[in-house]
């Protein structure tokens, strides 16, 4: 995945890197994993399950998985 249009109208793309869409979000039980070895070596952490992009204008969040191109989960901030 490389871009998409946010429910606000803005671009958001990961095509740079680094890039402040695409956050790197473990889930507490992936932590868990990845620290609960003898020896932790940087280029061998796994990525997280979730894909996760925030868009910098409205802060909406959205979640993907397996390299689907429709997220699975939506955040909209309630104001």
């Amino acid at each position: 995945m490389a871009r998409i249009i946010c429910t606000c109208g803005a671009q958001l793309s990961n095509s740079e890197a680094p890039n402040d869409i695409q956050l790197k979000v473990y889930t507490d039980r992936e932590w868990e994993e990845i620290f609960n070895c003898d020896n932790i070596i940087p280029w061998r952490i796994p990525l997280p399950k979730y894909d996760v992009w925030r868009c910098p204008i409205c802060k909406s969040i959205y979640v993907y998985q397996d390299d689907k191109e429709t997220p699975i989960m939506v955040y909209r901030l309630e104001v």
